[in-house]
């Protein structure tokens, strides 16, 4: 995937978490949160989509040697992580238990492979 591609899909996620943090916050949505008593599933599910999707926009213009290996972990944590969270907050939908642990799996894999392969400083670009 491309540093632009990426830097895109990025800014869409973390767009889209905005709007999904406004929903839990007012209106009916918020109100069937409340009525679940999920708000603070919701909340959780909003705060790791928010924080990763600026991960993945630094990521794509941060100049990493390899952009993927890192951000297709970090999508995937997106959407089974917080995807999850969010069905599970609305729907309760049983089999969407076992998935959220998969999506924190793959975050740990994406942290894990920054660790490994961090971004290049501008120092270390022109000796």
């Amino acid at each position: 995937m491309s540093s632009i591609t990426l830097s895109r899909l990025a800014a869409i996620l973390a767009a889209l978490a905005v709007i999904l943090g406004a929903m839990g916050a007012h209106g009916s949505v918020h109100d069937q949160l409340i009525a679940r008593k999920s708000l603070s599933t919701w909340e959780t599910a909003v705060f790791y989509h928010l924080v990763h999707a600026v991960v993945l926009w630094g990521l794509a213009n941060l100049n990493h040697p390899h952009p993927s290996a890192a951000a297709w972990p970090l999508l995937v944590g997106i959407a089974f992580f917080s995807g999850s969270l969010y069905g599970l907050s609305l729907a309760s939908i049983p089999a969407l238990g076992p998935v959220t642990p998969l999506g924190g799996l793959a975050f740990i894999l994406g942290w894990s492979w920054l660790a490994i392969r961090p971004p290049l400083t501008t120092a270390q670009k022109n000796p």
